[in-house]
Formats: structure tokens, sequence, C-alpha cells
């Protein structure tokens, strides 16, 4: 599973690297609506929670479907303006985002709450049946939900207007300050990666983007490793990399039809080594839900053995222990060494303890 990005014939000068103050208000709502998923900003979410005003934070309820799940396109809305880039100031980009049709509006801000199609076919704003489906969709997450998905389908030039005052008073309540320090560790990185694009390439700077990120230069396609699926194209719209500083562990790809590819991806992650990729995770997640391995791992754990004495200690024979040690060498759980003529297996510690957040940061990137 991964999401696909097809840049044959993208010329290197339609590849760009820009921080986005909007982009990073909507990682911070998320951050404040699922602390569980950003356990690194506990300090900062504490802080602006204990300061936020009351009648601010329940309009933060309101529509945290736009944020909560992961975090709307609206918050990337030049991707799909033809030719616009992101705006230096959160006034310039909501700006572009008031440029954006009802339709794309409505479908964008539908699409992870009432799971709309992504992109194509009609809107629900033209189409009775996609609109009876997305209020029933809306009533499966509770009645706030309902009022807002109506009154955007109802009004969307009204709902805009919410947002859009919304989104400004969160910029005065705790947005600015934060960005005030944010923009600049967001800018050097965005200076290094085009450096890095200009003196050593593309591959070169998606490398430096995340392990996940990585270029088939014969193929002409770019491949993020995700628990998803998604194809999307460049053709002649650029491709953009968008780096937050609030965004560990979530790696987005937003890949809407007829929008601009855009990679935001998070800068200074805790990461130490690379994670495992999401088939290595798989393979070490079904290693382990064997009822024999696990008893084996119970004894790995404790010291090194040879197959024989595995064998001996589980009352199986030498290749079935073999061939259950074989698959937890495949998955990377286990090393083996050589002492004179025995083999000795054992587990490998730092690997298991990691599988945990491993497991964690690939459902949520």
């Amino acid at each position: 599973m991964s999401v696909h990005i097809d840049i044959a014939g993208l010329r290197p000068e339609r590849v760009a690297v820009v921080p986005s103050p909007l982009a990073e208000l909507g990682m911070a709502l998320h951050a404040l609506s699922e602390p569980g998923h950003h356990p690194g900003l506990q300090g900062w979410v504490t802080g602006v929670a204990a300061r936020l005003d009351p009648h601010l934070a329940d309009r933060m309820c309101e529509a945290d479907f736009l944020w909560r799940t992961t975090f709307s396109d609206l918050f990337l809305p030049y991707a799909g303006i033809p030719g616009a880039m992101p705006g230096a100031t959160l006034a310039e980009e909501l700006d572009l985002l008031d440029k954006l049709t009802d339709e794309e509006f409505v479908d964008a801000a539908l699409e992870f709450s009432c799971a709309m199609p992504y992109g194509e076919g009609p809107s629900p704003l033209v189409d009775a049946g996609l609109r009876r489906r997305a209020l029933e969709l809306a009533a499966a997450r509770g009645p706030q939900q309902v009022r807002f998905s109506e009154l955007l389908l109802d009004d969307p030039p009204k709902t805009r207007s919410w947002l859009r005052q919304f989104l400004m008073d969160c910029d005065e309540a705790f947005f600015a300050e934060s960005w005030s320090r944010l923009r600049h560790q967001l800018t050097a990185d965005a200076r290094h990666k085009t450096d890095l694009l200009r003196r050593k390439g593309l591959a070169e700077a998606l490398a430096a983007v995340s392990p996940a990120v990585a270029l088939d230069e014969a193929a002409g396609a770019i491949t993020v490793d995700k628990l998803s699926v998604g194809r999307t194209a460049t053709k002649d719209r650029g491709l953009l990399l968008v780096p937050t500083s609030l965004g560990w562990p979530h790696l987005s790809v937003l890949y809407w039809h007829g929008w601009q590819p855009v990679l935001h991806y998070p800068v200074g992650s805790p990461e130490l080594t690379a994670p495992p990729s999401v088939q290595q995770l798989a393979l070490r997640m079904t290693a382990l839900s064997h009822p024999v391995r696990m008893r084996i791992c119970r004894y790995l754990a404790r010291s090194a053995y040879t197959t024989s004495e595995l064998a001996q200690a589980h009352d199986m024979t030498a290749p079935e222990i073999s061939r259950h040690l074989g698959v937890l060498k495949k998955a990377g759980l286990i090393t083996t060494r050589r002492r004179g003529r025995y083999v000795q297996h054992q587990l490998d510690i730092a690997v298991v303890a990691r599988l945990g957040s491993d497991f964690l940061e690939g459902i949520l990137r």
C-alpha cells in the first residue's frame, strides 16, 4: 500500500519547497483536538488550551471534523488554484481559500468526515443523492456535525465566512505567536531542501524529506510508503513540498483529482533511525501473531539458543523450528551468530521494543 505520484515530464523548476501558515494552523488545530497523536507537543498543547477563550474553544468543536481525523485539503487551497503558491502570511492564504469554488470548498470539507468521493464526480451541492448520503454519514458522527453539514450544504458562503473568521480569531488568540517562532525553522528547512534540489536533484531532496518517500527515476514516479492507496500526477501542475513543525508523525499527500500534488512533511522528527516500511511492519506483526513464534521469542528474549535446543524445549522437530525462525528472521526480529559449529539465535530486543511506536507511526503516517 502506498501513494504514487507520476512525475513524468516534470521540470526541476516546477518543484517548490515552501512553508504555509494556513497548513501549519490546520496542523495546530489537529494537535489541539488530538493531542494523543503528538506526544512531543504536550507542553505546547497544554499551554494553548489553558489560555484559550471558552467561546473560541466551543467554536473549535463545531467544525473539528475538518482537522481532527487528519486535516482537510482546505488548509492547502493553493493546490486547487492554477499557478498559485503558498502565501507569506495567513491573510494571503485565506484569500486563496476564498478563490475556491463553492463546489470545491464543500467537497474538500466533506471528504474525511462524510467519506465522499475524492474530487471526482458531481458535488453534493448539485446531486440530491450525494447530499442525502453526506447527511446520513454526518448523522453517524452526532448532531453537531449534522448541523454544520446542513449549513455547509444549504449556505456555503455563510459557512465559508464563518470558517475564515474562526481561523482569523485562532490566529489572534494563539497561532500568530507560535507562527512567529515556527516560521524560522520552516524557512530554514525549505531553504535546505531547495538547495538539495538544485545541487543534488529531486531524489536527494525527497530522501531528506522522509525515509518513507522514494523516487523511481526510471519509472518517473514518487512513492510514499503509507497504509493508504492513492495515485495522482503532476502533469503540468508541478509539485509542492510543504514542511510542518507540528506535524510529526503525519506525512500527508494531497492527491485530489485535478489539484496540484502536495507533500506535507514533518521537520525535526524525533526518529533517530528510519522507521520500517509498511511491508516490513506487516511482516513483523504477522510473525509475532503465531503462538509458537511467541513462545520461541520468550526464550530468545532471555538468551541465545540453537535450533536443536529450541526444538527440544518446545517438543518439536528441528525443521519445524527452522521454519518459524526463518519467519522471525525475515521480519528482522532476531539476530543470528555462529559459535564454533553452533548457530545461535536471539531476539533483537531493540527492534521489538520499538514495535509499538513503529506501528503507531505507521498507521498515523
